[in-house]
């Protein structure tokens, strides 16, 4: 009786609303002498590129017999619109420093030569 299930592929966004992304039936045949044993099937989905951050959710793959269903535990996927950046500031505070620093250094000099003046 577990021959014969369906796979569903979805997705559920941040305001709960589910989505169905893929769904498919199968029937698998066992072999003579097979019956009655645990088997694993894989089945893989590819998700296509996220063209929208609306993509964001969790998305799940469900499998349904006649009388029962089982759902896996979900990806979270956050999508974005412009890709990860990393907030690094490392350019931006060695020219500042460096700035700081030349002024300071002219500064220091046109001191020194206006005393040497005086």
């Amino acid at each position: 009786k577990y021959t014969e299930f369906s796979i569903f592929y979805y997705w559920i966004n941040s305001l709960g609303r589910k989505t169905s992304i893929y769904n498919r039936s199968e029937n698998i045949h066992i072999p003579s002498g097979a019956e009655n044993g645990t088997a694993t099937l894989s089945y893989d989905h590819r998700i296509v590129l996220l063209e929208k951050t609306s993509s964001t959710g969790t998305y799940y793959c469900k499998v349904k017999w006649n009388d029962m269903q089982k759902v896996g535990k979900g990806v979270f996927v956050l999508a974005r619109g412009t890709g990860y950046k990393d907030t690094s500031y490392g350019w931006e505070i060695l020219v500042t420093l460096t700035v700081l620093l030349a002024a300071l250094s002219i500064t220091a000099t046109a001191l020194l030569l206006w005393k040497r003046k005086v």
